[in-house]
């Protein structure tokens, strides 16, 4: 039986997979050609950790549209009729005009595992089984080297989220051995959050064009809702060639990949390598927390997490590819290895 949250999130991935039809084609020529609109594809599992890595954060995969950029989130043609509408009602959330502002919109699956796949019983002192499936979309606006960015979550954690199911297959395929506890993964409860962050980038910002540069970029903001409530900063460090015009190479912040507005067209290729670091301060996360409104297994998490990811990013004319690879501090008490995990996207200019 399809649910109302199953339907709601069909209804945003048809809001989202509308935007390269009629909407981009009432773009001029000239918009699409100097900030083109992209679609990223991102993949996060924590074997690209290492061996005897398969826990935790288990496994992960966004897909994401981004708009041209606009001239205002209510009245441009390059973004579908409904979109219009929606944000229309939306406008508190929205980061104002700015010299260049974009939409973006996602769906998303994570999946959250103990460390002993071969019990089927509850592990009271490791994580709870948990899947979420979110689909979001959010608002970028850029002014020259600042970027404002915010996001609407809406989504399940639960059997809805299709977490067993999704995991059997990957497993299957690759000749993996189950994990037999999800029995006990949490019980359906609808997810809905804001993310907001800040970001600005420092360095080489005008010169990468002409050869080898570096750039840093800090980020600093938030989230609130039952699936996760945190305070976070950071700062991400690139040097290479061609650097590209975004706000990051890391797939794990919300302006990275190419989400956020550009200043042009990309370079033929380029390529860099980037560091990466993150602190939380955690009041509430529903996969650690358990479900909100009723019983579920929990467990005492840990207030302060801390991250840093290193990787590598290669540009060819339209395409990105980055390689990441994550070490995260222990998540709660009791937790028996800190959490490694790898990401890899593929981004590409429509």
């Amino acid at each position: 039986m399809r649910s109302p949250l199953h339907a709601a999130l069909a209804a945003l991935g048809a809001l989202a997979l509308s935007l390269p039809g009629a909407a981009w084609a009432q773009c001029t020529d000239s918009r699409l050609q100097q900030t083109p609109p992209g679609v990223n594809f991102r993949v996060d599992n924590d074997l690209f950790g290492g061996e005897q890595q398969d826990q935790g954060y288990t496994n992960g995969a966004v897909l994401t549209l981004v708009s041209p950029n606009l001239a205002d989130y209510t009245d441009d043609p390059c973004l579908p009729r409904l979109a219009r509408w929606v944000n229309r009602y939306l406008d508190r959330f929205q980061p104002g005009l700015s010299d260049q502002q974009n939409m973006v919109f996602s769906l998303g699956q994570g999946l959250y595992t103990p460390t002993d796949y071969t019990r089927t019983d509850l592990i009271p002192d490791d994580r709870p089984y948990a899947a979420v499936l979110v689909a979001s979309f959010g608002y970028n606006a850029r002014s020259d080297t600042r970027l404002r960015t915010t996001q609407l979550q809406l989504g399940v954690v639960g059997p809805a989220a299709l977490g067993r199911q999704v995991q059997h297959a990957v497993h299957k395929f690759t000749g993996s051995q189950d994990f037999r506890g999800w029995d006990n993964q949490l019980r359906n409860e609808p997810v809905v959050g804001v993310v907001h962050e800040r970001m600005r980038r420092w360095g080489d910002a005008d010169g990468n064009a002409a050869g080898w540069g570096w750039d840093a970029i800090s980020h600093w903001g938030g989230a609130l809702g039952n699936r996760t409530t945190h305070a976070n900063a950071g700062m991400e460090v690139r040097w290479g060639w061609h650097l590209p015009d975004d706000f990051g190479s890391t797939p794990l912040r919300p302006a990275g990949e190419n989400t956020a507005p550009s200043h042009g067209r990309p370079s033929d290729w380029g390529w860099h390598v980037f560091a990466t670091s993150d602190g939380r301060w955690v009041l509430r996360d529903i996969t650690l927390d358990g479900n909100t409104f009723r019983d579920s297994h929990r467990v005492d998490k840990r207030p302060l997490v801390g991250e840093l990811g290193y990787g590598m990013a290669l540009m060819h004319g339209r395409w990105k590819f980055a390689l990441a690879r994550y070490h995260r501090s222990r998540e709660f008490e009791g937790q028996r290895q800190s959490p490694v995990f790898g990401s890899f996207t593929i981004s590409r200019l429509l």
